[in-house]
């Protein structure tokens, strides 16, 4: 019981700190750009800490690593392997011609590249695509305290005041906020890992190469898919549902926006791919251990009734001092509330800035910020009711999140910053596509599944070839060529030069 309460002391601590951190932010916030994006003023270390805190959340440490336990490589190519690749594609070939135009929101770049009516269709499917990504860094919060008060805290309870103390310290301080509690929190993640990973691998006899040896021996290390076209397109289908679908994200764009150069806004996005990715491997690792060390534990946890998301944690609840516990405890929370703290700042930015823009740019630069203030309060509020009701995995929550981005709003973003060509008629004949398909094959799936509907015609078996979301990614890359090639920008219509964006800039940038 002494225990207990040690724990719990440790971690609330812990937790007054980062509201402390956002007390001390909340001075450095000026203005609407100081709130959005720290006033372009990160150094490289700090852009590399806050990509890097960009995906490593409650599905990597929880969702990730119990759905490898389950299904292998295979079942986690969307994250860590779609995620990584995401935010290095994201420095390679976005950071860059992105950071020189100097604008505050992703929606901003659909009206100045297409006008007002791909920012406002853009914008509200960026922000819907939160929803399911916040909720679960929600619930892995209030499973968190749950876990630690031994039930004296109920799941619903956690998620309440996991809420209350990420919306504080977001709204105070913004940005700001969210770039310095993810350099304490990515130190203490890091250092926790790292020291965690090596205790547990003590209490494996032959160390490290056992657990390995055992994880390839059941067939977890085989990624590749079945060799067939039904395999090899889901396999593609759910590596590019992170890897491309992410990449026109808010969350994503402000830490890119935030760096104080170019060069370290592309070096930032890059080398936190690759950190997350090395890091990402150490709770899979883990969790995996856990058949070693514990399995009468983890057969529970896979059994009927059973979480296979609390495997990871009851062993280290079970095989570990108090101390570890706080150790890792503290890092899981640290590595949620970096990713929630983002993630509710980000759609806020794009609804107050892109969607409500008539009032939001009547307003003189106080009263934007807490405007924004205002938005970041009301989307908790939605994202908490939507978190308490859903009764999906976090690993679910999060990969379905950047489904609708992927057919929706990616093809209008790489076209139009590197195709001349890229026609506010092609991006709007690419989403329409995009989603229409994304939608018609998502019905067949459930179809499919279901064994009911669409069989007198045999469209079902479309459904069991190609992902919806890779059907729909396809449809709106064909929908961006052959509307802007049928429907040209005619003059009176955006340019990518309107509002002093040259069509070099976008281009060569």
């Amino acid at each position: 019981m002494a225990n207990q309460y040690l724990l719990a002391i440790a971690l609330v601590a812990y937790l007054a700190l980062n509201i402390g951190v956002g007390l001390y932010a909340a001075r450095r916030v000026k203005n609407s750009s100081d709130y959005l994006v720290a006033g372009h003023r990160l150094p490289l270390f700090m852009v590399v800490t806050t990509t890097f805190a960009t995906w490593f959340g409650s599905e990597t440490i929880l969702g990730t690593s119990s759905t490898f336990i389950q299904e292998g490589l295979g079942g986690i190519v969307a994250d860590p392997f779609g995620a990584a690749l995401c935010l290095i594609l994201v420095g390679l070939f976005f950071a860059v011609p992105l950071y020189r135009l100097k604008l505050l929101t992703i929606g901003d770049f659909y009206r100045k590249r297409y006008g007002r009516d791909i920012e406002v269709i853009t914008s509200v499917v960026i922000a819907l695509s939160y929803l399911g990504w916040v909720a679960a860094q929600l619930s892995a919060m209030g499973l968190v305290f749950n876990i630690i008060t031994h039930d004296l805290i109920s799941v619903t309870g956690g998620v309440l005041i996991g809420v209350t103390i990420v919306v504080t310290y977001t709204i105070l301080g913004g940005m700001w906020s969210v770039a310095l509690t993810d350099f304490i929190h990515n130190i203490l993640l890091v250092a926790g890992l790292v020291y965690i990973t090596w205790l547990i691998t003590g209490m494996v006899d032959g160390g490290a190469t056992t657990v390995i040896t055992h994880a390839r021996e059941a067939g977890k290390l085989n990624m590749l898919p079945e060799h067939n076209l039904a395999g090899w397109l889901g396999f593609f289908g759910a590596l590019i549902t992170l890897g491309f679908g992410s990449i026109p994200q808010q969350d994503i764009y402000q830490r890119v926006l935030a760096a104080n150069t170019a060069n370290n806004a592309r070096n930032g996005a890059v080398i936190g791919g690759i950190c997350y990715f090395l890091f990402a491997m150490m709770p899979i690792y883990l969790a995996y251990t856990a058949f070693i060390v514990n399995p009468d534990m983890v057969n529970a946890a896979l059994g009927e009734g059973g979480d296979s998301q609390m495997v990871l944690p009851n062993l280290i609840m079970q095989n570990t001092p108090v101390f570890v516990q706080v150790i890792f405890f503290g890092a899981l929370l640290s590595a949620i509330m970096s990713t929630a703290s983002a993630t509710l700042l980000a759609p806020s930015g794009v609804i107050s800035e892109n969607l409500l823009s008539k009032v939001y740019y009547r307003l003189d630069s106080r009263q934007r910020v807490w405007f924004i203030r205002a938005t970041v309060m009301v989307f908790a509020i939605c994202v908490t009711t939507y978190a308490l009701a859903t009764d999906k995995s976090i690993f679910e929550m999060v990969e379905n999140a950047y489904k609708v981005v992927l057919v929706g709003a990616f093809a209008p973003l790489a076209f139009g910053l590197y195709w001349k060509r890229a026609s506010q008629n092609g991006a709007r004949v690419s989403i329409a596509f995009g989603v229409g398909v994304w939608l018609i094959f998502e019905a067949l799936d459930y179809s499919w599944s279901s064994g009911t509907g669409w069989s007198m015609i045999g469209l079902q078996h479309l459904a069991a070839v190609c992902p919806p979301q890779l059907a729909g990614f396809i449809a709106s890359v064909i929908g961006m060529l052959l509307g802007s090639l049928i429907w040209p920008n005619r003059k009176g219509m955006p340019q990518p030069d309107d509002e002093k964006i040259a069509d070099e800039t976008i281009l060569n940038a």
